[in-house]
């Protein structure tokens, strides 16, 4: 079995794994948060996000939290940007990369955004262009790519048609995403192959909650298909305030560790990465769901994922 010997994980705790949480999480703790995840050695992170502040309250201070990220660390921090009007704040704090999101379902975009597919994507060509037009990069989101909440299975071709109008926009790369954590192994290897037939190789990332327990074993299909850029969130926070029952994000110390025993590089410690989600642990007042958070605990506060 060909593996790759390297894998870029995005970590996206400090915007999807905050997004959903009930506890307000000061300004200071994100930031907090953020450097202990450079200082874990992810270079890319998605640090903030720019929807409506009434939509996602828990993300309204993202000008604050631009203002409090590192300097000269080497990481790329990046902003989820809805439309014009959210790139323009992007673009004031000083964000050299925006993420857009749109879905292989009309009926999941119109929870979130209002809007069918076709309409978001509309708003995102202008997007898209003005943020290219200033040097500022763009990734692309396609949510529900497996099973949606509210239409169920979702159709192979239908992801590959977004993933495809995405990278016409001028996106560099498309994240092809579980958003309710529903999909296993074998969905996810008919999915991305059906879109690897017209999308390059290395302009496609997964994005895996762990809902059922399945995130691992379909980052595992992912890497069988050659993709070598895996979402993570420290300490398995997340969930999405669209997606009914979704649970958070495949956590990162768990997908460093597997990784780590794979003999697959991520230039990521592991043990840091849990010492990151315990800034927010703290706060939050409750246990994290990862297992090498977990294990850390039980262990009597000794980390036992390597370095």
């Amino acid at each position: 079995m060909r593996l790759p010997d390297r894998v870029i994980i995005v970590e996206v705790g400090p915007r999807d794994g905050l997004q959903n949480e009930a506890t307000p999480i000061p300004t200071a703790v994100k930031v907090a948060f953020i450097h202990k995840l450079v200082e874990a050695g992810l270079r890319q992170i998605e640090a903030a996000s720019f929807v409506n502040p009434k939509v996602i309250p828990q993300l309204a201070d993202a000008p604050d939290v631009a203002r409090g990220l590192p300097n000269s660390s080497g990481a790329t921090f990046s902003a989820l940007v809805p439309n014009e009007k959210g790139l323009d704040r992007a673009l004031e704090a000083g964000f050299q990369r925006i993420a857009v999101f749109t879905a292989a379902s009309d009926s999941f975009t119109r929870k979130n955004t209002g809007m069918t597919v076709d309409e978001s994507l509309a708003v995102f060509e202008a997007v898209v262009r003005r943020a290219t037009s200033a040097g500022v990069s763009v990734r692309g989101y396609v949510s529900t790519s497996f099973v949606c909440p509210y239409e169920g299975e979702v159709r192979k071709e239908r992801v590959r048609e977004v993933a495809e109008r995405l990278l016409a926009l001028g996106v560099d790369e498309v994240a092809v995403s579980d958003t309710i954590g529903a999909a296993g192994p074998v969905e996810v290897t008919r999915t991305v192959e059906w879109v690897l037939g017209r999308v390059p190789l290395t302009k496609i990332a997964l994005h895996f909650h762990d809902t059922y327990g399945t995130a691992l074993a379909n980052v595992l299909a992912g890497l069988q298909l050659g993709v070598t850029t895996f979402d993570a969130s420290a300490g398995g926070l997340g969930g999405c305030p669209f997606a009914p029952g979704a649970s958070g994000n495949l956590a990162t110390e768990d997908l460093v560790y597997m990784l780590d025993r794979m003999g697959i590089v991520t230039g990521v410690n592991g043990r840091k990465v849990v010492e990151a989600a315990d800034v927010v642990a703290r706060t939050l007042g409750r246990p994290l769901t990862s297992a090498a958070w977990r294990r850390m605990r039980a262990s009597g506060g000794e980390c036992t994922v390597p370095p």
